[in-house]
């Protein structure tokens, strides 16, 4: 085992009080090592069955499924786990135990499980940060219920990206201390399987960025000091509705490219003009993204025929997702000021958020101005959680004038 999991997660290992609350940096094992542990103790307490959300479900298929197939796989035991892809399941086969996966935009399908074998006992909670709501957690946390028997015990583990020390989980876990809690913070310097490349990286981030360093490299919160949109709240809401209600409604749409290192950015909006309200509803957001499976993606999500505004840094990736069959892109127009422009018109609108946009409420949340080398506040943005922030100013630069939709 200690060759398989690796070092500094001993105490985490071993804990067994009700929460297990883990923020840590980028490559700090955390989910990986959340992912063992579930399926190595599934193995060892027979009684024992497992709940994975994360607040939405579509997330969950290339992160947390992943992650316990990897595990599985690490550990040697394939023989002994049946895998359902369609809905996300995996069975202890010599005992029936499961592990369920649910999303918090389906909340009766979380609060309502029956296991056939054993006690819904534990809980893991990937992406903790997601989640927004306190009140929400609260409502997960009495979904792990029943009698456990034995030596079994109930837990919910949390694990997350530290982005912005307002978060509730802050208070709730980090700022309290209680026999009942573990909260610890890892980072890359405890991945024991990183190479030089991958820990250059980081040596490179905390030389030319050591802000970002002290959250993305060793798993400090982040500081919220001057985010530049405040005029911001998330709310559920139908879009056929905010359609028909509005006088003067568009569906704007707007593409940033990535691919290594950032993803690929597209935003999804109604903009009611009129009320001065900006309703954001969809959104792809995915590194190592071709421009074929750019294209596939946006076809998936039914936007294909929709006007879109795409960076203008890209020009060959424009053309070629216009020859695929995205007719409608269009290269958004850049400038000296365009970006501070761009801020100023978004900052006239109110902007509500769906709560499936998870990645736009990372964003939006820590998009901040940057500071000189003396610490005083400049006219620029921080070149980070920017990705959906650019593709929303090049939705946003089209006049109130725009030809109608089609998606509804």
């Amino acid at each position: 085992m200690p060759e398989a999991v690796g070092k500094g997660y001993g105490e985490f290992w071993n804990f067994k009080g009700r929460y297990r609350v883990v923020k840590g940096s980028r490559a700090s094992k955390k989910s990986k090592t959340t992912a063992l542990w579930f399926i190595y103790n599934m193995m060892k307490y027979p009684q024992s069955n497992t709940l994975v959300v994360r607040k939405t479900y579509r997330t969950l298929k290339n992160s947390c499924f992943e992650e316990l197939l990897w595990a599985i796989e690490r550990l040697g035991v394939s023989d002994y786990w049946q895998i359902k892809q369609s809905p996300m399941e995996m069975v202890y086969t010599p005992t029936g135990q499961k592990i369920y996966f649910r999303g918090l935009d389906d909340p009766m399908k979380v609060t309502s499980i029956t296991v056939s074998c054993g006690v819904l006992c534990w809980m893991w909670i990937e992406e903790a940060y997601e989640i927004t709501s306190e009140a929400h957690f609260d409502m997960l946390d009495e979904s792990i219920r029943g009698e456990t028997t034995g030596d079994l015990f109930k837990q919910i583990t949390l694990t997350f990206n530290p982005w912005n020390e307002r978060h509730w989980l802050k208070k709730r876990f980090f700022d309290t201390e209680s026999p009942n809690v573990l909260a610890i913070t890892t980072n890359y310097l405890c991945n024991e399987f990183l190479d030089d490349a991958d820990r250059l990286l980081f040596e490179s981030m905390r030389l030319k960025n050591p802000e970002r360093y002290r959250v993305a490299g060793l798993g400090n919160w982040g500081r919220s000091e001057g985010c530049i949109y405040t005029n911001w709240h998330e709310e559920n809401f139908s879009v056929k509705e905010v359609i028909e209600k509005a006088e003067s409604a568009r569906v704007v749409f707007g593409l940033d490219f990535g691919y290594v290192n950032d993803p690929t950015a597209l935003f999804c909006a109604v903009a009611d003009d009129k009320e001065k309200k900006l309703y954001v509803f969809d959104e792809l957001y995915e590194k190592n993204l071709s421009n074929e499976e750019i294209y596939e993606r946006i076809v998936a999500m039914g936007y294909a025929k929709e006007k879109i505004r795409a960076d203008s840094a890209e020009p060959k990736s424009i053309d070629r997702l216009r020859s695929l069959g995205i007719e409608r892109i269009r290269k958004a127009k850049k400038g000296p000021d365009s970006i501070r422009y761009g801020i100023a018109l978004i900052k006239e609108y109110e902007i509500i958020v769906h709560p499936l946009c998870v990645n736009f409420l990372t964003e939006i949340s820590n998009y901040a101005w940057d500071c000189d080398e003396t610490g005083k506040g400049i006219n620029r943005p921080k070149d980070e959680f920017n990705h959906l922030m650019d593709a929303m100013r090049y939705a946003m630069e089209t006049s109130g004038d725009e030809e109608g939709f089609s998606f509804v």
